[in-house]
């Protein structure tokens, strides 16, 4: 288990090292497109840190905000804070602040820049159809996003994705409006035309690339929580049968968005079907929940 969790942790750095390099070559390339060589990549790094920081300190409460949290004290819910009180002392880290989302789907998801600024919240339908030792599977997972800083990982490759996105979007709007000519004086007729097109195929095919990427960090970061969680209850089949239990159940989070998704313990999202469901898993921000299950029976 250690040694997956040491995998986990370094191919997830080596992704996010990954999104840098793309956000950069993709801030070079728009550059190199209209005329501002490096300037290009200035502004593309400029604006990653700018929004990085952005989503460092504010991204927790825009998140509960969007998912509709409301903060609840000991009175309001005393298992659910008896339980984040208990797991976060075994996880080492301070009590996050605790929220609930009104809605009958069961799921959970954590936010936060780090242990001190942390916050859970879970759904109504969770602590409506989970027993005390699912529920403590399912808390001691996002108490394991917690202490091993993924709230930070997700924020700042959701951010990056936003980057990239920007820029392509940028990109096939002055493509549109004909401003792309920076480059094409000093080129022959061909040579601009190559140009040209490898810059709109970059800007098509970089937003996908960069949420393909997104997808691969959460995936991997969701394995992790998993694991940790378990250290954390010594109790493996809690987590199982909570796992299993979100597996029947196909309804929704009203609140959630694709933004918002790889936060949560399992996709909030619609599950498709078909031919294009199976497309569409690529992008899948967490593992399929047959092979986390198998992982955990398997400890």
């Amino acid at each position: 288990m250690f040694d997956l969790i040491k995998s986990n942790t370094r191919r997830s750095w080596i992704l996010i090292a990954g999104f840098v390099i793309v956000v950069a070559a993709f801030g070079y390339l728009f550059g190199m497109l209209f005329g501002g060589g490096f300037i290009g990549l200035i502004i593309a790094i400029g604006i990653a840190l700018v929004m990085s920081w952005s989503a460092y300190a504010g991204g927790d409460k825009v998140v509960l905000a969007v998912s509709r949290a409301k903060l609840v004290t000991p009175i309001d819910e005393p298992r659910l804070h008896n339980l984040i009180e208990g797991l976060a002392i075994a996880a080492g880290i301070p009590k996050p602040k605790v929220y609930v989302v009104e809605d009958p789907s069961p799921n959970a998801f954590a936010t936060g820049r780090d242990p001190a600024h942390a916050s859970i919240a879970v759904t109504r339908g969770l602590l409506e159809k989970m027993n005390r030792m699912e529920l403590e599977g399912v808390v001691a997972h996002e108490l394991a996003h917690v202490a091993n800083r993924d709230t930070r990982v997700l924020m700042i490759t959701a951010t990056l994705v936003g980057v990239v996105v920007l820029i392509a979007d940028w990109t096939l709007r002055s493509f549109f409006w004909g401003f792309g000519g920076g480059r094409r004086g000093a080129r022959d007729r061909d040579g601009a035309a190559i140009f040209v097109l490898v810059g709109l195929v970059a800007a098509v095919l970089m937003p996908l690339f960069a949420t393909l990427m997104q997808a691969a960090v959460s995936r991997r970061r969701e394995a992790l929580a998993d694991l940790t969680g378990v250290k954390y209850t010594r109790y493996p089949p809690g987590l199982i049968a909570a796992l299993e239990k979100l597996k029947s159940d196909e309804t929704i989070v009203q609140s959630a968005s694709r933004a918002t998704a790889s936060l949560w313990i399992e996709s909030p999202l619609q599950r498709e079907k078909g031919l294009f469901g199976k497309l569409n898993h690529l992008f899948d921000t967490h593992p399929p929940l047959d092979e986390r299950i198998r992982i955990l029976q398997e400890l």
